[in-house]
C-alpha cells in the first residue's frame, strides 16, 4: 500500500478561524538555487566516487550558467527596462535580484573551495593531477612551450585597444584574457590594455603525454598554458598584470510570432545572436586587479554586483573533460548493463510482444534498446506504412532519427514533429529537420508559440485479421523522457509500448491536431495540454478531497521536476485541509510550502538526488478505492504554468495492474523510502537531507539497480510487494 511516508500525527483541533491568508509561495529563482545547493552536496559527499564528485561539481557550474542565461536574464531585463512583469513590483525585482546574486555568489565560492581544498588534492593523492605552475618539471615546461608555439599561438589574435581597436565582441561563456602592458607599442603609443581570446577549437583540459609527465593522468589547463606565455604575444612590452575572464550573456531566444513566416529560417538567423545577448555576469580570476575588473565592468555596462571572482578556472564546466578522460574505474560509479524487460526479451518480435500485452520500460535500469528496435522494425517492415513521432531533444547522433530517415527513404509515410525551440538544442534539431526533409519525411514544427514537449511515437501497420480482412493496426510508444541516446542512460524515466486501440487513436488525433491546427475531438484516454490537462489534474485533486470529506480512502502521491502552478498548489492546499495525505517528490523548484498549519499540514515534499537525474512525472490518486487499485498516470509535463498552458504535453494512464504496481513500486514507493539521497522541504523553504540514523540504510537508485539487474522485472511477479511495509 502507498501509506504516508510518516504516519500522520494526530492533528490539533482546527482553530475557530483559519489563518487569514494562504502561505506565500517559495520564490522560483531561490528554489532553483536551493536545488543547485543540493547538487553541490553530491559533490561534497565522500561516499560518492571521487571523479563523480568532480562531475557533480561541473554540473553545478553548467546549471548555474543556464540559470544566469535564462532566469537571471529575465530579472536583469526587467531592471534594464525598468518594467516589472507579473505581480512583483520593480522594487521587489531589485530585492530578488540582490538575493539571487548573493546566493549564487555564496554557492560559487563554496564550489571553488570544494574544488581546491578537497577534490583536487584527493585526485592528486590518486595520481590524477591538474598541474599548476609550481608543479611543472623542466620537461613539462618544455612540452607546454612547444604546445603553445605549435597549437595555440597560430590561432591567437591579440587585440591591443585603441580608438580603432575597441574591445572586441566577447562571445557568451568564451574564455578570454585581459592583459595590462607597460612601455610603448610599435607606433610609439602608450596603449596599455589588450584582449586575447582563447581558441574555442582547442580543449580546455590537456593531457600531458605519459612519457613527458613521467606517469599517467597529468593535465594542464589551456588557460594556464596561455598564462605562462602571454608575454610571447607582446615582444618588447612588459606584461604588468593579466586575468582570465568569461562573460555570461542572456541566451534566451525570442521570436515574434507576428513577424515570422518561416520558423526555421528565423531561428537560423537568431541563433548566432544568442552569443551576443545582454551581458549578465563577469567572471574573473580571484587575483584580478581591481582596475582591470573595473575596466571590464565598464565595457560591458555591468555593476559591481555582477562581478564574480573565481578561485580557479573561470570555465569550471570544462573540467568535465578531465572526468571523461581519466580512466580510473575505482574513482567512478561501477558500470552496469541495462536489463531487458521480461515482457520483451532480447531477440523477440517487438510487435508480437506489444500485441500480447503492454510493455513498461524503466530507464536507465532497463534498456532503451526496445524503443530503437520498435522504430527500426517500422523502417524495415514492408507492412508498416506510416510512422509519426515527436522530437524534442535527440542528440547529434541518434539511431532513432536514422531509423526515421531510413523509413522515409523506403517510401513510408513519415511525419516528424520537430520542436525547433527546444532550448540549446535548436541547432541540432534544425539539422535533423533538414535531413528528414531531404529523405522525404513530412516535417512540421508544432504549433507556433507552444513547444511540443510530448514524447510520442505511432506506427501504423497493414495486417490481416482472423477473418482474412485487411486492416491498419496501430502501435505506439509514450514516454516521460526524451528520445535521446545519452540521457536515457543518465535520466530515470518511464516508457510504455502499447497497442491499446484507444490510446493509439488518441495519439493519432494529437498528431492530426498538431499538423493541421484543427481542433482536437474529445480524447478517450489521454490528457492533452494546453487544453484538458491542468483542469483534469485539479479535478483529480479535488476528487480526492471529496473522498476524504466523505470518509472514503484518499491519497495523492506525485513525482515531477518542478511544482509551480498556482491553481494546482491551491487545490493541493484544499485537499490537505480536507484530510488527504499527500506526498510530493519534486526534484527541482517547488513553490508550495508544506507543513503550514491550517493549510498544508498533511503535505510532505521531498527531493531525490543521486547517481541518476530523477526525471519521470508520475501521478497517483487513490480515488476512494483499494490502495493497489488507485489511478496511475505518467506524463511529460511538470506541474508548471508553462507545461499546462504553453506546451503540447500528454499524460497517459497505466491500466495494466502489473505495470501499475511497477510504476508505484519503482517510481514512488522506493523514493518515499529513501533515507540516503532524499531531502525534505520545510515550511520556511529550507531543505534538510535525510540520514538513516538507526534505521536500515535505503537508497532508491541503488535498490532499483540491484533489483532490476538481478531479477529482470521482479515486480512483475505475483509475489509479495517488496516495499509493502512502507
Amino acid at each position: 500500500m502507498l501509506e504516508p511516508m510518516h504516519a500522520p500525527a494526530a492533528l490539533e483541533p482546527a482553530p475557530a478561524a483559519p489563518p487569514a491568508a494562504a502561505p506565500s509561495p517559495i520564490n522560483r529563482e531561490l528554489s532553483v538555487l536551493a536545488f543547485q545547493r543540493r547538487v553541490l552536496a553530491l559533490a561534497e559527499n565522500p561516499a560518492v566516487p571521487l571523479l563523480e564528485r568532480l562531475r557533480f561539481l561541473c554540473i553545478v557550474g553548467s546549471n548555474l550558467d543556464e540559470f544566469f542565461e535564462i532566469r537571471v536574464a529575465g530579472l536583469k531585463q526587467q531592471l534594464h527596462t525598468r518594467t516589472a512583469t507579473g505581480r512583483m513590483p520593480l522594487a521587489g525585482v531589485q530585492a530578488l535580484y540582490h538575493d539571487v546574486t548573493t546566493g549564487a555568489r555564496a554557492l560559487i565560492n563554496d564550489q571553488y573551495a570544494l574544488l581546491n581544498d578537497t577534490i583536487l588534492p584527493q585526485l592528486a593523492a590518486h595520481g590524477i593531477r591538474l598541474l599548476g605552475d609550481v608543479d611543472r618539471t623542466p620537461a613539462i615546461r618544455a612540452w607546454a612551450a612547444g604546445y603553445f608555439r605549435e597549437q595555440v599561438r597560430p590561432l591567437l589574435t591579440p587585440i591591443g585597444l585603441d580608438p580603432a581597436h575597441p574591445v572586441p565582441q566577447i562571445v557568451n561563456k568564451s574564455l578570454n584574457f585581459i592583459v595590462q602592458l607597460a612601455g610603448h607599442d610599435a607606433f610609439g603609443r602608450e596603449s596599455t590594455i589588450a584582449i586575447v581570446k582563447a581558441p574555442r577549437v582547442l580543449p580546455r583540459v590537456i593531457r600531458i603525454p605519459d612519457a613527458v609527465a613521467g606517469g599517467e593522468h597529468q593535465y594542464l589547463l589551456l588557460s594556464s598554458i596561455m598564462h605562462a606565455h602571454l608575454a610571447d604575444l607582446f615582444p618588447g612590452r612588459d606584461v604588468v598584470a593579466y586575468s582570465q575572464f568569461r562573460l555570461t550573456r542572456d541566451a534566451d531566444l525570442e521570436i515574434d510570432e507576428e513577424d515570422v513566416t518561416n520558423l526555421r529560417q528565423a531561428l537560423q538567423g537568431e541563433l548566432p545572436q544568442r552569443q551576443f545577448g545582454l551581458p549578465l555576469r563577469l567572471e574573473v580570476a580571484a587575483n584580478c586587479p581591481d582596475d582591470l575588473a573595473g575596466f571590464l565592468l565598464t565595457q560591458f555596462a555591468l555593476d559591481a554586483d555582477d562581478l564574480y571572482r573565481c578561485a580557479g578556472p573561470v570555465n569550471i564546466v570544462r573540467l568535465m573533460q578531465l572526468v571523461d578522460d581519466a580512466d580510473v574505474p575505482e574513482l567512478k560509479y561501477e558500470p552496469f548493463v541495462p536489463a531487458r524487460t521480461r515482457r520483451l526479451p532480447a531477440g523477440a518480435d517487438v510487435l508480437e510482444c506489444i500485441r500480447r500485452h503492454d510493455v513498461l520500460l524503466h530507464h536507465p535500469y532497463q534498456s532503451f534498446d526496445p524503443v530503437v528496435e520498435f522504430l527500426r522494425r517500422g523502417a524495415d517492415d514492408p507492412d508498416v506504412i506510416a510512422i509519426k513521432q515527436t522530437v524534442y531533444r535527440t542528440g547529434i547522433n541518434s539511431a532513432l532519427m536514422e531509423a526515421l530517415i531510413a523509413a522515409a527513404l523506403r517510401g513510408k509515410e513519415v511525419t516528424v514533429v520537430v520542436e525547433l525551440m527546444a532550448r540549446f538544442d535548436e541547432e541540432t534539431n534544425i539539422n535533423w529537420a533538414q535531413k528528414l526533409e531531404d529523405a522525404g519525411a513530412q516535417v512540421v514544427y508544432g504549433v507556433f508559440g507552444l513547444k511540443t514537449h510530448a514524447k510520442l511515437a505511432l506506427m501504423l501497420r497493414r495486417e490481416v485479421d482472423a477473418e482474412g480482412r485487411e486492416r491498419i493496426v496501430p502501435y505506439a510508444h509514450l514516454g516521460t523522457g526524451n528520445y535521446h541516446p545519452r540521457t536515457t542512460k543518465l535520466y530515470t524515466d518511464f516508457g510504455l509500448l502499447t497497442a491499446d486501440p484507444a490510446i493509439c487513436s488518441d495519439i493519432n488525433e494529437i498528431f492530426l491536431h498538431i499538423t493541421s491546427l484543427a481542433r482536437t475531438p474529445a480524447l478517450q484516454r489521454l490528457l492533452l495540454a494546453p487544453f484538458t490537462m491542468q483542469a483534469a489534474v485539479v479535478a483529480m485533486i479535488r476528487r480526492e478531497a471529496a473522498h476524504a470529506r466523505a470518509g472514503r480512502p484518499a491519497r495523492i502521491v506525485a513525482k515531477m521536476n518542478a511544482l509551480l502552478e498556482e491553481g494546482v498548489i491551491a487545490a493541493l492546499q484544499e485537499a490537505s485541509q480536507a484530510g488527504v495525505d499527500i506526498d510530493l517528490i519534486v526534484r527541482g523548484a517547488c513553490a508550495l510550502r508544506p507543513g503550514v498549519h491550517g493549510f498544508t499540514d498533511r503535505i510532505r515534499v521531498r527531493s531525490l538526488l543521486g547517481r541518476f537525474l530523477e526525471h519521470p512525472r508520475i501521478w497517483y490518486f487513490r480515488n476512494g478505492r483499494a490502495a493497489d487499485d488507485g489511478d496511475v498516470w505518467l506524463s511529460s509535463a511538470d506541474w508548471m504554468g508553462r507545461n499546462f498552458f504553453g506546451r503540447i504535453e500528454v499524460a497517459f494512464p497505466v491500466t495494466d495492474p502489473v505495470l501499475k504496481r511497477r510504476v508505484v513500486d519503482e517510481g514512488l514507493k522506493a523514493c518515499l523510502r529513501d533515507n540516503c539521497e532524499a531531502w525534505e522541504l520545510a515550511a520556511d523553504g529550507q531543505w534538510t537531507q535525510l540520514a538513516p540514523g538507526d534505521a536500515p540504510r535505503f537508497s532508491a537508485q541503488e535498490y532499483l539497480l540491484a533489483r532490476l539487474q538481478r531479477t529482470e522485472d521482479a515486480s512483475e511477479n505475483d509475489g509479495p510487494d517488496p516495499l509493502a511495509s512502507l
